[in-house]
């Protein structure tokens, strides 16, 4: 027969076998839970949101919420002008402008001008406006052998239009940036910056400047060193 001595021992054994099986099973647990975890957060989640397709004022709709660029105007709307008509635009534009400025003193208006006025819709406005310098200016240049380079620019565009309701056409307005290069006898003296506006009309397939009115002052007339 057991001794209590004996049998106390046997219970503190068996009580610390069952901690350390306890204790164990804890530990397994809790190591496998967290790898689940990580395996589930490794995985890539549904997206929460869907594309609702096309909404107003958006151009359309895409996946995940996200609508797509606005556009500014309908799919196949055409331009005003196309981009040949615009570039013709410009050219006349220019060419009129920079020949104004282009001149010497042996030039007479009878064979100077023609060239210029085929640029143009051949009003009287701009019959009168194209012409070389008068009176005591051109008496200058005669006298001093003077002679003026210019060249054109197009700078921006103000204005495109097409009028259907009254049936006149296409027209734009552009500034154009003029500089002109003024010499007397071979020997440069100034140049001279202004800024026009300038607008054409196209008529018959061609582009026709129809006016130009003074749009900034520039630096009108600002002198430049003297060649020697």
């Amino acid at each position: 027969m057991d001794s209590p001595v004996e049998n106390k021992r046997s219970a503190v054994l068996a009580l610390a076998l069952l901690g350390v099986l306890l204790v164990g099973s804890l530990v397994v647990l809790t190591v496998f839970d967290g790898e689940d975890d990580s395996e589930a957060d490794a995985k890539p989640k549904a997206s929460a949101t869907r594309g609702t397709g096309t909404g107003a004022g958006t151009g359309g709709g895409s996946a995940g919420g996200a609508a797509a660029p606005q556009t500014g105007s309908a799919p196949g709307v055409p331009p005003i002008v196309q981009p040949a008509d615009l570039n013709e635009a410009h050219r006349a534009m220019a060419d009129y402008m920079s020949g104004l400025n282009t001149f010497k003193y042996t030039d007479n208006n009878a064979a100077w001008a023609p060239r210029l006025l085929a640029f143009t819709d051949g009003s009287e406005t701009l019959k009168k406006r194209t012409a070389l310098p008068t009176d005591k200016a051109w008496a200058a240049c005669q006298q001093n052998k003077c002679s003026s380079a210019g060249q054109a620019f197009v700078r921006r565009d103000a204005l495109i239009a097409d009028d259907l309701a009254r049936g006149s056409g296409q027209s734009i307005s552009s500034v154009v940036e003029v500089t002109a290069t003024r010499s007397n006898d071979g020997r440069k003296t100034e140049t001279e910056t202004n800024t026009w506006l300038v607008s054409a009309r196209k008529s018959g397939g061609t582009w026709q400047v129809n006016g130009f009115d003074i749009y900034g002052l520039g630096n009108v007339g600002a002198p430049e060193p003297k060649e020697g």
